[in-house]
């Protein structure tokens, strides 16, 4: 066994934070700044009521007042099984009884500068906790990341759990008790610090004994917080230059809904787009397009040209002369750009579609069961002519019936043909004709074969309900 004078000068070891003493409260989180919780309160899918309810941050107070504290939940006197946090109790008394404060076997590791780098630049650091003990060890930037002194000790394995918000005590739980049992566990998880929220990822190895039960556990923790943040705001701007709608689209008249497939996953864009908003005199402008090429070249034009169609909404303009814009527009920017694109009108009044394309796959129309490809009026690359026409095509639609507009990536497949692809899509499309249209889409994907990791997909069903009500 090493000495505590033999450990590494970046690693403290010491007793954890002991249980309270009976009939003492345990020691409260640290109060929290409000602007922080507000700055995190969406990384994950929803802020936990307790948090996003009181106003300055703090912890809500337990029932029954100020001074008054509930039995923990890993309590004897509650039912159910035994939460981490009591098992971690019960191993210690298995297999050392109370605090020995023994100094931990870690022997002091090379390159000590190098590691101190590395732990500040990745801003991770390593812990271990004795279960037998109770002792812990941790590395110098862990102290960092739980805005805590070195003097303070590290946090025991059972008692870290009151540091973690409540959202997400059970996957936090989950690792606990799969390291306990014995097995590699990771978890992502927020906790609260002096500093505010922050966003931790942990990965748990255990030491075990020869009944296969863990001794030691041995950590890894990363603080993801910057990474999580930056992650927020790229979605922001992606979300700015090509909304993600929900489920379905809230439209006069009109039902709509969306899948966008990009197949470059850190931004969450590429070349493929959508539109469906208000037009002029009641009617829905609905388009779609494909911008030639891949990857994040293609998002400034991607986004140049959706909103020049936006733009175009309350013009009046017809669909061939919105596309004749758009391919001067395109000509003139010298950038060797070109792309496809099918805009039209929908009146729910009148029941009609009009509308126009430039090198786009034909729409589907879906219904009465039945789905058929829509005849294409002429219509070229935009891009390609500085002097191209567009013409107009219109047809007349039953109510309860779906359009379903899309681009190449759903239909085109290595090693598939692209009339194959198309079939697939045409029968797949009867689906749309009743029911949920978002799950509509989804059985759609399905059917083509799934998401193409090759190409961006966009899928825009629209659908005329039974009635204007």
């Amino acid at each position: 066994m090493v000495g505590a004078e033999g450990l590494h000068p970046s690693t403290t070891t010491a007793p954890c934070e002991p249980d309270p003493a009976p009939g003492r409260p345990p020691a409260s989180p640290p109060d929290l700044d409000p602007l922080s919780l507000a700055d995190l309160a969406d990384l994950t899918d929803a802020l936990p009521a307790d948090l996003a309810a009181d106003g300055d941050g703090r912890p809500e107070a337990p029932p029954g007042g100020e001074g008054a504290h509930p039995p923990p939940d890993d309590s004897p006197h509650r039912a159910g099984p035994a939460l981490p946090t009591a098992l971690v109790r019960e191993a210690r008394a298995h297999l050392g009884g109370p605090y020995a404060h023994a100094p931990l076997p870690m022997a002091p590791p090379p390159h000590a500068a190098q590691l101190a780098h590395v732990q500040r630049l990745g801003e991770m650091g390593w812990c271990t906790w004795e279960l037998g003990t109770g002792d812990a060890a941790w590395s110098e930037h862990v102290y960092v990341i739980f805005d805590r002194a070195p003097g303070e000790g590290p946090i025991g394995l059972d008692a870290l759990a009151g540091h973690v918000v409540p959202a997400d005590r059970p996957d936090f739980d989950r690792a606990l008790r799969q390291v306990l049992a014995g097995a590699r566990a990771q978890a992502r998880f927020r906790v609260r610090t002096a500093r505010g929220l922050r966003v931790l990822r942990a990965v748990l190895d255990p030491v075990t004994g020869p009944d296969g039960t863990a001794r030691i556990v041995n950590g890894v923790v990363q603080d993801i917080t910057r990474r999580a943040e930056e992650r927020l705001l790229a979605d922001a701007l992606s979300d700015a230059i090509l909304p993600r709608q929900g489920p379905v689209i809230d439209l006069p008249g009109v039902r709509a809904a969306v899948r966008y497939l990009p197949a470059e996953r850190a931004t969450g864009l590429g070349g493929d787009w959508y539109l469906a908003c208000r037009a002029s005199r009641g009617r829905v402008l609905i388009a779609i397009g494909d911008v030639s090429g891949h990857g994040r070249d293609v998002i400034a034009p991607m986004a140049r040209i959706r909103y020049a169609v936006d733009a175009f909404a309350f013009t009046d303009a017809s669909p061939a002369q919105i596309l004749a814009w758009l391919n001067e527009r395109i000509w003139h920017s010298h950038d060797d750009t070109t792309a496809t694109a099918l805009a039209g009108y929908l009146d729910p009044v009148a029941q009609e579609f009009t509308w126009a394309q430039a090198g786009h796959l034909p729409p589907i129309l879906a219904g009465g069961g039945e789905a058929r490809l829509l005849d294409a009026p002429e219509g070229v690359l935009l891009g390609a002519d500085a002097a191209s026409g567009y013409e107009v095509a219109r047809v007349r639609l039953r109510r309860g019936d779906t359009l379903l507009l899309y681009t190449d990536g759903l239909v085109e497949r290595p090693g598939r043909d692209i009339d194959e692809g198309l079939t697939r899509t045409r029968l797949a499309a009867t689906a749309l004709t009743g029911g949920d249209l978002a799950a509509g889409l989804d059985r759609v994907i399905d059917a083509v074969g799934g998401t193409n990791p090759a190409d961006d997909a966009c899928l825009l069903a629209v659908r005329l309900p039974l009635s204007l009500a």
